[in-house]
């Protein structure tokens, strides 16, 4: 459902420029795809850029052929204006995988700001129980129900989503 909420204004985009006029034989194959993708470079360059993981695209540009000059070694001069603001220069072989490498990026830092209060929950709890003299009773059998309380006062899932929508930058 947060798929469908944030990429319709690109799906209908692509549905408007691209799928629409070509189904109506108003322009041929090349230019639909030329206008459909557009929209899917804008969204994937702008979340690139508002993550600031603009060298994954130089990454993925060096290992194309044909986009590192053979005579000098350098990346063609738009990646050196900023890779993500050329949007339409910058193959869709860099682009695609670099937006899933930022995106993999984002998901992780989300999941360590979400394991990061359960770990030290753990090691508070370890720390009590042997400071008790209790070596024989695991810690994970008195913090799981206070991560479960965690989660649920303070509105967990809530959170979580909140977390994934704000990664993403809204094209309007």
């Amino acid at each position: 459902f947060m798929t469908v909420l944030l990429m319709t204004p690109v799906w209908t985009e692509v549905y408007e420029e691209g799928i629409k006029p070509y189904t109506e034989k108003q322009i041929g194959l090349e230019e639909a795809w030329q206008r459909g993708t557009l929209p899917v470079r804008k969204f994937m360059a702008a979340q690139i850029t508002r993550t600031e993981n603009d060298d994954d695209v130089y990454l993925f540009l060096k290992y194309m052929p044909g986009e590192v000059d053979p005579e000098t070694g350098n990346l063609p001069d738009y990646v050196y204006y900023g890779a993500t603001s050329a949007e339409n220069d910058v193959p869709l072989q860099a682009l695609l995988p670099a937006y899933m490498l930022s995106e993999l990026k984002t998901a992780f830092l989300i999941g360590f700001q979400i394991y990061l209060p359960f770990v030290i929950l753990d090691i508070v709890v370890a720390s009590v129980t042997i400071s008790m003299g209790m070596l024989m009773l695991p810690p994970v059998l008195i913090s799981l129900p206070f991560k479960l309380l965690l989660f649920v006062l303070l509105d967990g899932w809530k959170l979580v989503v909140e977390m994934l929508l704000n990664s993403f930058e809204v094209i309007t």
